[in-house]
């Protein structure tokens, strides 16, 4: 009985300390989070990203986007994850060290400020999940599926996992105070930069730009399309860590944005082709959240607002300019979508961050110039390390297993040459 009590009091003392450490409320919150961008990915992305390719390419763009987010889970455990968030080691400003490998040691109760560090763990690898699955837009349709993995392992070990350290994980680019709050320069402008060396390097579709590729199924792009503004709320607001007023005010200028960028794209269209386009409005939608994502934790409502419109008004443009002038095949438009708002959402969080926009308020001693300034350093750094890597990891890649399909491939459709399944097997009747 005394050995009985002795153990029952010293676990009690146990689950006191990791209580005193651990907020309930905030837990609660970033489990939520955690949920709502899996979500994101698995079904949104992959229903936004489906609809929007033909009918013989619908279960390679479904396959690709699910075994990323397999293959990223197991790297995050592995390696990644330790890479990116341990502060330990002689590299700290560049690289983390490897003391999280695998989580070794890390128990229920071991914590990461207010939360179980199993659940910070969870909610960073959903942000690590979706940005390669954003890079394969950019080369949907034409890609072999073993070097999309490839590519994955890779670029997630050299590229991503760096970049975040860089940015939120106590990198030189964070000791600098550049304001990124929920991924404007690690996954959006990093994604929109990959995307467009893939879309360089594999070369265009068959056909392209001379024949339509249209859309095979726009039901599914804007169920996809909901599922993502939805999913986004954990994206954006989630990464405040808190059930707070942050948090609030972050989901407000985050919804602000999605709706002012959709009837800036949708009305840009209307007046340009005579008529609005559901493909307009949603695509505008993921312009207005991808542009306010850096600066969604530190402006206010009126702030996401006009970042909203600026990113409706420039990544149309940019739409056009890479498909029409420069005759780039970035398939689903991720560089003038994600790449393009990225940049420009994360140069309009060192202005509108100030207290006189409804911000929160700049660095004491920080003018909004000097602001800027990191602010383009951190956007300057995304390109050149993005760019420069991701070029060099599609050379590997095709050395090895080859980028492209085979054009006879290509036109039968990847679906059955990649996958030997079709995404639709519908009989019709003779009538």
């Amino acid at each position: 009985m005394v050995v009985a009590a002795v153990v029952l009091l010293a676990a009690s003392s146990g689950y006191a300390a990791e209580a005193a450490q651990v907020d309930g409320a905030s837990t609660a919150w970033i489990l939520t989070s955690t949920t709502l961008v899996l979500f994101m990915t698995l079904p949104g992305l992959a229903l936004f990203y489906g609809g929007l390719v033909r009918t013989k390419n619908i279960l390679s763009l479904l396959m690709q986007c699910f075994a990323i987010a397999c293959v990223v889970s197991v790297l995050w455990l592995g390696y990644l994850y330790s890479l990116s968030f341990d502060s330990g080691g002689d590299f700290n400003a560049w690289i983390g060290g490897l003391s999280k490998a695998f989580l070794l040691g890390v128990t229920t109760e071991n914590v990461s400020g207010e939360l179980p560090e199993t659940v910070f763990f969870m909610f960073q690898m959903t942000f690590a999940i979706i940005t390669p699955a954003l890079v394969v837009g950019g080369f949907a349709e034409r890609t072999r599926f073993s070097a999309v993995l490839l590519f994955t392992v890779l670029w997630m070990t050299l590229v991503y996992a760096p970049l975040c350290h860089w940015v939120w994980g106590g990198g030189w680019l964070q000791q600098m105070g550049l304001l990124d709050f929920a991924g404007g320069t690690v996954v959006h402008v990093n994604a929109g930069i990959a995307s467009l060396v893939a879309a360089v390097m594999i070369g265009s579709r068959k056909g392209f730009p001379t024949t339509l590729m249209l859309p095979h199924n726009m039901t599914m792009t804007f169920t996809g399309a909901a599922m993502l503004w939805v999913g986004w709320f954990g994206f954006n607001a989630g990464s405040a860590l808190a059930p707070n007023g942050s948090a609030g005010m972050t989901m407000l200028a985050t919804h602000m944005s999605a709706a002012s960028a959709s009837l800036t794209w949708m009305f840009l269209e209307w007046v340009r082709h005579g008529k609005p386009s559901v493909l307009g409005i949603v695509t505008g939608m993921v312009a207005g959240l991808g542009t306010v994502t850096p600066a969604s934790g530190f402006i206010g409502p009126l702030g996401g607002f006009f970042i909203g419109i600026i990113a409706g008004v420039v990544c149309y443009w940019s739409t056009l300019y890479i498909k029409q002038k420069l005759k780039i095949d970035d398939s689903l438009d991720v560089f003038p979508v994600h790449g393009v708002g990225g940049i420009i959402g994360t140069l309009l969080a060192g202005v509108f961050v100030a207290k006189s926009l409804g911000g929160t308020g700049l660095a004491e001693g920080v003018t909004m110039m000097q602001q800027v300034g990191v602010q383009a350093i951190g956007v300057l750094a995304t390109i050149v390390w993005s760019g420069g890597l991701s070029w060099v990891i599609f050379k590997v890649v095709d050395a090895l297993v080859g980028l492209r399909v085979s054009r006879d491939e290509e036109t039968e459709g990847l679906d059955l040459a990649e996958h030997d399944e079709r995404g639709y097997n519908m009989e019709f009747s003779s009538r």
